[in-house]
């Protein structure tokens, strides 16, 4: 694994890579509040191990990327699109294969729409579609949102009600298929705080929009794309990744039976051998 800061105009982005620079280029997007820690170590370099060079970053607000105050987001959804062709600019790639998870879904969809010769391939995962009605779905479930409105009751410069909520949330989004192992997750969790420049500054996140201009171009998309969605998925229900799906010509779509909103070590094996089928050369 390397380390590179990837710095421009008055923002500067950490990443780090997997693998063979040589190798066909994976780019994975993260959702909100989530540094690139969230996309486990092992589940890298096991995407590396199929023979791909895979680049995580930590997008704004979080982890060592550029942080801002608390309320005072300078940037929407679509900047932070835009963040990840930079990133690719920094590794000296014309184009990649993108892969988004939750908001980072969001995120790849309006950085491929916008970018479509950048975009090789398009995997999301755990998400909703851009510019499409979704009134009719099915909503994140009344357990989870009970659980997300005791973050207003959080000291969020305290570390250690953070590493309390965040580690509830783990609980939270975990799927029905696995045991959940807390102890491994309270490690992850105060390894992701401790890391953090300012964690309170990922609230930001919250306020972000984007993505306006996009309505109804879902359609249009250019890249070939892969749904991978969990059936037990709390904060997008399943019927989100099948809304995505059918909306995209071509699109296929993986049910990961009893999956949450995680990528969890049990699952690696199924989501990187769909990855891998989609994105080889």
């Amino acid at each position: 694994m390397t380390e590179r800061m990837i710095k421009f105009d008055d923002v500067e982005i950490a990443t780090q890579a997997f693998g063979n620079p040589a190798h066909e280029p994976i780019l994975l997007i993260m959702g909100a509040m989530a540094s690139m820690l969230w996309w486990p170590d092992g589940f890298c370099q096991k995407l590396a191990d199929h023979e791909f060079y895979v680049i995580r970053y930590d997008n704004r607000d979080t982890g060592r990327s550029t942080i801002y105050p608390p309320g005072e987001p300078p940037y929407a959804m679509d900047d932070m699109a835009e963040d990840a062709i930079r990133v690719l600019d920094g590794y000296g790639l014309d184009r990649a294969n993108l892969i988004g998870m939750s908001l980072g879904g969001t995120i790849a969809q309006i950085a491929a729409l916008s970018n479509p010769k950048r975009v090789k391939t398009l995997t999301l995962i755990s998400t909703s579609p851009v510019g499409v009605d979704t009134s009719a779905l099915p909503h994140t479930t009344d357990a989870y949102m009970e659980h997300a409105a005791t973050g207003e009751h959080v000291d969020w410069t305290d570390n250690a009600q953070v590493i309390e909520f965040l580690l509830k949330d783990t609980q939270m989004i975990a799927g029905s298929a696995h045991l959940y192992d807390g102890r491994q997750a309270r490690a992850f969790v105060e390894r992701d705080v401790k890391r953090a420049k300012n964690f309170v500054s990922a609230t930001n996140h919250f306020m972000l929009k984007g993505g306006q201009a996009l309505k109804g171009k879902l359609a249009e998309l250019a890249a070939p794309l892969l749904v991978i969605h969990g059936t037990a998925d709390p904060i997008y229900p399943v019927e989100h990744g099948e809304l995505l799906a059918r909306t995209v010509k071509g699109a296929k779509l993986i049910r990961i039976e009893g999956g949450g909103h995680e990528i969890h070590l049990q699952d690696w094996r199924e989501i990187t051998s769909a990855i891998d089928a989609h994105c080889r050369p």
